[in-house]
């Protein structure tokens, strides 16, 4: 009982504060998206935002790791395993640009969704053809600009920490806009916070890596399977590492 009252404490913490964040981006989208059309100082400002709450709670003990292997300036399409909703949280702790893809339920929350609006991330309605066409379409659209784009190919939250199989949207943009894939590992998110789930589970460790980006000509004669598989193979072996650090007592 005493969990779950603290998990709504937190959720209700976040509700509250998120009305002066997102009032503080809004002025940012009004001051610089005449010349910031990728809008960069934005989803800046949004991983400084989610991070808050990530610094404030001491018992998410939370490891990030290879900001360097992000080239200045580059296109990628990053990708990455999703075991809780706290993967979002922990993400924006990178602090480079991209635009999410994200499900349409989440825009359609106050102040977050708002601001996600804000910052152009694109929505999918899973299971939807025409959204998952319109959504190839959008990403296609953020990669001309020059944004990078981070999806989570698993296509929701695993309910046990295993990876499962990839959906092909990412690679797909991948080999026909011909970018790096920037692959990010994550382990710990389903201890702290696991699916269908709201209970503060105590002080839990939780692990982010970005790891050597995987260059276009590494995967262009590869189908767009065989890339993804490729990919959660090297996730799933990088996770290995990872979780005997988030499991150590």
């Amino acid at each position: 009982m005493l969990s779950l009252l603290a998990g709504y404490s937190i959720i209700a913490f976040i509700a509250v504060t998120s009305i002066p964040f997102y009032l503080i981006a809004l002025m940012i989208w009004i001051v610089t998206y005449p010349f910031d059309k990728r809008l960069r100082l934005l989803h800046l400002y949004s991983c400084l935002w989610s991070s808050f709450y990530t610094w404030l709670i001491p018992a998410w003990r939370i490891r990030v790791e290879g900001r360097e292997n992000v080239r200045k300036d580059a296109t990628y399409m990053v990708v990455s395993n999703h075991q809780s909703l706290l993967d979002i949280l922990v993400v924006f702790r990178l602090f480079f640009h991209f635009k999410w893809v994200s499900k349409i339920e989440n825009f359609r929350l106050p102040l977050i969704g708002w601001n996600m609006r804000l910052n152009r991330y694109i929505k999918l309605k899973r299971g939807d053809k025409a959204s998952i066409e319109t959504m190839l379409k959008k990403c296609e659209e953020r990669i001309d600009e020059g944004s990078s784009i981070f999806m989570f190919p698993e296509g929701t939250r695993s309910p046990d920490g295993k990876v499962r199989a990839f959906k092909p949207g990412a690679f797909q943009l991948a080999k026909e806009k011909k970018i790096p894939i920037l692959p990010v590992a994550i382990s710990g998110t389903n201890a702290a916070l696991p699916k269908y789930s709201f209970n503060f589970t105590g002080i839990k460790k939780m692990y982010i890596k970005i790891f050597e980006e995987i260059p276009y000509h590494a995967f262009e004669n590869m189908t767009v399977q065989e890339a993804a598989e490729m990919v959660r193979a090297l996730i799933i072996e990088k996770l290995k590492i990872m979780d005997e650090y988030t499991l150590a007592k």
